[in-house]
């Protein structure tokens, strides 16, 4: 009759147990989908992208047998007065990484006939920074010339913009 009375009890606290599981496991389930959304929308307003940067996705999505180069070779940029008074210069060289298989290309392609208005966007890019700013984050300064001149040509089939031989005096 005990052992009978003791099986009773274990099934009852059994089926307690299984009842209490499952009401913690639907109330933990609703709250990871709150906590989860909460983390999507931070992301969001902080403009974090979880699966990785477009730039660099869209900069290794083109082949490496579609990509022209262009180079604008020996430019001397005045740059913008920093907190010391004194008159600093910017001697670069800008390469342009362009896709030949982007539908732009047919139309831009060739840069010679347009190689005074890129200058000219690049001058005004790079004027804007002191000789401290240029030096810290050379990133925003190819940023704003590439910005710069997809505005130019209204299109993106330029994509990246490499300063080589760059001396800041």
């Amino acid at each position: 009759m005990k052992k009978n009375l003791i099986s009773i009890v274990i099934l009852a606290l059994l089926i307690v147990n299984i009842v209490l599981t499952a009401v913690m496991m639907f109330s933990v389930t609703s709250t990871n989908k709150k906590t989860a959304a909460l983390v999507t929308d931070v992301a969001a307003a902080i403009n974090l992208d979880l699966g990785g940067k477009e730039e660099e996705e869209a900069a290794e999505s083109v082949p490496m047998a579609n990509i022209v180069t262009y180079t604008i070779a020996d430019m001397t940029i005045p740059l913008k007065k920093g907190e010391d008074g004194k008159d600093h210069y910017a001697l670069l060289s800008v390469t342009l990484s362009m896709n030949s298989k982007h539908d732009d290309y047919k139309a831009y392609g060739d840069l010679t006939t347009r190689e005074d208005l890129i200058k000219g966007q690049i001058n005004d890019a790079v004027s804007q920074y002191t000789l401290d700013e240029a030096n810290a984050n050379p990133q925003t300064v190819k940023d704003d010339i590439l910005t710069r001149i997809q505005q130019l040509f209204g299109s993106d089939f330029i994509f990246d913009v490499t300063l080589s031989s760059t001396l800041y005096q």
